[in-house]
């Protein structure tokens, strides 16, 4: 009874803590926050922003996800907020951390802003700065309520961290329009755990991830703690084993030709230089295509049909009016009266004699001051000397491109980060898209990570619903993806070309598409929002006890 009664003891003694914080214990006000805490989770940001795509040309494989360096990022600011008294001492510590982490992962955004935008360089970095500390407030009220209401045990504690991670990560999908970028599951795209995309997707690997940090984070803590993490992890990677089955099959070959024009951003909309290359180089490449694809990039063509030259848009409708080929071209649309859209347009043979069959597809995931300003943000475009406006927003769900027996889904620019967007598509097996093509111009962001990135978050498309991607850029990453995430074909980035490869198709649905199509993202919420409550309702009743 005396061992009993001394371990109940001792697994009780993390949560006095918390508990003098709410008596208001004299002793909680002599403790704060010291420098080298701050720096150490700024440190521990940093690093986590690095393992979504290692950036440096050293030590790493440059551009690849990083997974054992994200657990070990993480498991730094749990291992501090596991030191701290106070609510606000765990805000300011998850505040330092995400914002570190966001300011690593998306800087490239300053590029967009002065290089090609025009903004002065102090607003530039101060706006980047802004976004990143405003998206880490969600992590930093994450951060704030592990440390007031968290257990004590070490297991139900790693559970709280990482359901309170993943609701601060979905909070970054769903509000103001989502920018997720980095999110910690693409550490793992090449790791222990990505086996589970095809069942949880990223989101569920982002909590997996948090709660083998948690527990990373409190190994050796105690003697019965020692074996702990090995344990969770091992369960974990286990699972995820037998998880591995694949439940597509193939639905034959396409061969395609995916063009990238390498058009310089600051030329790309200039018309004596980079539109005319453009227009010059993608039409020669879409008439001469020889597969039974060809793909061109994001606004390819950067004028509307109706303003190319005399003649151009009626050669290309022609060039594709018979035969057995098609095309997927990035082109606006739209009019002073009807609004315009950001879109990609589709030309095969009609089923009769005549004109090329058009199928379009109007971008829906629109981006904030690229495509669309947000309200009482007008100032601050007009600050910069971006070339698009106002465009419309295409609903979810539009139907695939059918050809060859495939059913092309495109997407464009980041929409692809959305994978719940696309999941829409695959509400029907029989209608679900078989291939996914990515139409993309990055080049607002130079030749920097945000490529990396973004390949990154089209390779984790293809684990979570099984399909293969191509993926047509201006500037790059222009590639082809199978099924399972790996780059079978590739560009040369910033170079103009053209690849040229086969695409195998897919049919059938993954646990993910099928649950996320009906669901969304409600299933995480509920999850996560659950495990919160019933963390804050035994700590509650500890209080009032």
């Amino acid at each position: 009874m005396g061992r009993q009664t001394i371990d109940s003891m001792m697994s009780a003694l993390p949560t006095l803590p918390a508990l003098l914080e709410h008596i208001g214990h004299p002793r909680q006000k002599k403790q704060g926050l010291s420098v080298l805490r701050w720096l150490c989770v700024v440190l521990a940001g940093g690093l986590h922003a690095a393992s979504v795509a290692w950036p440096f040309a050293f030590g790493l494989s440059q551009g690849q996800p990083v997974w054992w360096l994200q657990l070990l990022a993480l498991a730094g600011l749990v291992w501090q907020l596991d030191r701290c008294t106070t609510f606000r001492q765990g805000l300011t510590l998850g505040w330092l951390f995400a914002t570190a982490w966001l300011c690593g992962t998306f800087w490239w955004l300053f590029i967009s802003l002065h290089t090609y935008g025009g903004l002065a360089s102090p607003l530039a970095v101060l706006a980047v700065v802004g976004l990143a500390a405003f998206l880490g407030s969600y992590y930093a009220l994450a951060s704030g309520v592990f440390v007031a209401i968290a257990p004590a045990s070490r297991t139900r504690r790693a559970l709280v961290f990482a359901s309170l991670w993943l609701m601060a990560e979905l909070a970054r999908v769903e509000f103001f329009t989502g920018f997720p970028w980095g999110e910690a599951g693409y550490a793992h795209l090449s790791g222990w755990l990505d086996d589970y995309a095809r069942w949880i997707g990223v989101h569920g690997i982002t909590f997996l991830a948090a709660f083998l940090a948690a527990g990373l984070a409190g190994w050796g803590q105690s003697r019965r703690q020692v074996l702990l993490f090995p344990l969770q992890a091992l369960v974990i990677v286990g699972v995820a084993v037998l998880a591995g089955r694949q439940t597509s099959t193939p639905a034959g070959s396409l061969q395609v030709t995916l063009l990238q024009g390498n058009i310089p951003q600051n030329e790309k909309f200039q018309p004596g230089s980079g539109m005319a290359t453009a227009l010059r180089w993608y039409g020669e490449q879409l008439q001469g295509a020889k597969t039974a694809l060809v793909v061109a990039p994001e606004t390819a063509l950067p004028l509307l049909p109706q303003q190319l030259p005399e003649g151009y848009w009626a050669a290309l409708q022609a060039r594709f009016a018979s035969g057995g080929q098609a095309a997927l071209i990035g082109v606006p649309l739209g009019s002073t009266g009807a609004g315009y859209a950001n879109a990609v347009v589709g030309l095969k043979p009609a089923t009769s004699a005549g004109a090329a069959q058009s199928y379009h597809f109007d971008k829906h995931h629109l981006v904030p001051f690229g495509e669309f300003v947000p309200p009482g943000f007008r100032w601050f475009i007009n600050l910069m000397n971006i070339p698009l406006g106002d465009f419309n927003r295409g609903p979810l769900g539009q139907p695939s491109f059918a050809w060859q027996n495939q059913r092309l889904a495109p997407n464009i620019c980041y929409e692809d980060l959305f994978g719940e967007e696309l999941a829409v598509a695959f509400s029907d097996a029989a209608t679900a898209p078989t291939i996914l093509v990515n139409v993309s111009n990055i080049a607002w962001f130079g030749n920097t990570v945000a490529i990396d990135q973004h390949l990154n978050i089209s390779r984790m498309r293809t684990l979570e619903f099984e399909r293969p991607m191509v993926r047509a850029t201006n500037t790059g990453a222009t590639v082809i993806i199978d099924h399972t995430g790996k780059v079978t074909h590739a560009l040369p980035r910033h170079t103009r070309g053209a690849l040229v490869g086969e695409v195998e198709g897919r049919n059938g649905l993954t646990p993910y598409a099928q649950w996320v199509a009906r669901f969304g993202l409600w299933p995480f919420w509920g999850g996560a929002g659950v495990l919160v409550l019933l963390a804050w309702l035994a700590r509650r009743r500890r209080w009032f006890a």
